[in-house]
């Protein structure tokens, strides 16, 4: 028997803040491919003080895996909002009909663990050692979700990484990921989410991280410059503890102002798909549709996962639709989007070797 959705629960979701999450991530990401593992100085001579605008293709965006994971584990949520176990079986599975689908950008350790379920490891022993982003991609979603329930936000957030990541300092940035886009839901006063935020943190890069994010703010440092502060000057690296402490000081630091919280991060290089897309999923969370500019949402042109796809996962937070009916994404034309995805990403590959990069 299907778990009750989200609508049958009591708890009170925000629809704006659920939108506002999965349509901010979204935008980040498709605004921070173009530019992703260039360093900071390739960015600059390129396009000076960063334009807030799609460059992927013809001047629009399209989506990689950071939107991808994050609607899979939002369709996992809606099914099964109150069975971590249910929910982490549904991910698994979801996250294997996503590799047959030949996904351009995959990371090596997902890319490990998804293998090893599809030859019968079980969803327990399935995730491999590593401290990559994939977790903390797919994990603001988890704490708008939750938003009034801490332990079950750790809990989801804990068992999605441990799928694919079992380092710790993956889980714990995936936590934090959760954590800090609930605390954006709530709209809690920077002071607040800063100390709430310390008292989740248990690796020491974590914590010195979060050490220079105090100093920084109290200074007024820009995100470039505490990216730098923590060792990331030339680019932002796919290490989950330097990509999540950029994306929340980012937020911290701009608070309801997502084009800054865009293009801070993206100023600072690497890997700016990922990293904005967190921030801007935190920063969505907290300003909702109407504080994400129209035009970085409409100019998305991207298909079967689509901007109207996200708003029916969104609407399914708050309907009283059965899980048999939520949004299903067709999966087979997903092969021949991919394929149009990777000539793009050729593309821009192949460009690079010429100036002016």
């Amino acid at each position: 028997m299907h778990d009750k959705t989200f609508a049958k629960v009591e708890q009170e979701i925000a629809v704006d803040s659920v939108l506002g999450c999965l349509l901010g991530g979204a935008v980040g990401d498709a605004a921070g491919l173009p530019t992703e593992r260039l360093s900071r100085k390739r960015i600059e001579r390129l396009y000076g003080a960063v334009p807030v605008r799609h460059r992927f293709l013809f001047g629009r965006g399209m989506f990689s895996d950071d939107t991808e994971h994050t609607v899979m584990v939002a369709l996992a949520l809606l099914r099964h909002p109150r069975d971590p176990v249910a929910f982490q079986r549904a991910l698994s599975w979801s996250l294997r009909w996503w590799l047959l689908a030949i996904p351009a950008a995959v990371g090596m350790a997902t890319a490990k663990a998804i293998l090893r379920l599809w030859v019968g490891v079980p969803v327990s022993k399935s995730g491999v050692h590593s401290a990559g982003n994939g977790p903390a991609m797919r994990s603001a979603i988890i704490g708008v979700a939750l938003v009034d329930d801490q332990s079950a936000r750790e809990e989801f957030a804990r068992l999605s990484c441990r799928l694919t990541h079992t380092d710790q300092r993956a889980e714990e940035a995936a936590s934090l990921v959760a954590e800090a886009a609930s605390l954006a839901a709530k709209r809690c006063g920077t002071e607040i989410a800063l100390e709430r935020l310390q008292a989740m943190v248990h690796s020491a890069e974590m914590r010195a991280h979060f050490e220079h994010m105090e100093r920084a703010l109290r200074k007024g440092r820009s995100v470039s410059e505490f990216a730098k502060d923590i060792g990331c000057g030339e680019r932002v690296s796919g290490f989950a503890p330097h990509s999540v402490a950029v994306a929340i000081f980012a937020w911290l630091r701009h608070r309801q102002d997502f084009p800054s919280v865009l293009s801070a991060v993206i100023s600072c290089g690497g890997d700016t798909d990922t990293v904005a897309a967190i921030a801007c999923g935190i920063c969505g969370a907290e300003v909702g549709e109407q504080g994400i500019p129209a035009h970085l949402v409409l100019r998305i042109c991207d298909w079967p996962l689509s901007v109207s796809f996200l708003r029916k996962v969104a609407a399914s937070f708050t309907s009283r639709a059965n899980p048999s009916e939520l949004p299903r994404l067709l999966w087979p034309f997903l092969v021949l989007r991919n394929i149009v995805f990777l000539l793009v990403v050729l593309f821009h590959g192949v460009r690079r070797l010429f100036p002016p990069y």
